[in-house]
């Protein structure tokens, strides 16, 4: 078994209860990380024994295009996407942090973690 992490992976994107966060957006970013069987790609060095992290992002980065008024319904979707494409992941944890979140105070961020296993 082995661990694939996507870290700070960035994107502008339109999340979020209040309508003006759908009309002028926000930053975020998501940390994706996976487990798998290494051990076959170890071995043969071939991209096709393993989880493609080209694939891993761009499962984040068209998800996040689609507005959602909750981050916890985007990390959902992200999950299910990814053990729905990427048959030789076996566990995956999703974190969605809004940056500068509109909450009336000076917050650096809210990040909400969800985790699946098949």
């Amino acid at each position: 078994m082995g661990t694939i992490k996507l870290t700070n992976i960035r994107t502008f994107s339109y999340h979020g209860c209040l309508e003006e966060e759908a009309k002028i957006g926000s930053d975020y970013r998501v940390d994706l990380t996976i487990k798998t069987n290494l051990e076959p790609s170890a071995q043969t060095d071939a991209l096709t024994d393993t989880v493609d992290y080209v694939d891993l992002n761009r499962i984040v980065v068209e998800e996040m295009a689609i507005r959602a008024k909750l981050l916890e319904h985007v990390a959902k979707r992200i999950i299910d996407r990814v053990l729905k494409e990427l048959h030789m992941v076996t566990k995956i944890e999703v974190e969605v942090t809004k940056l500068n979140p509109p909450i009336g105070g000076d917050v650096e961020g809210v990040t909400i973690i969800m985790k699946k296993k098949r």
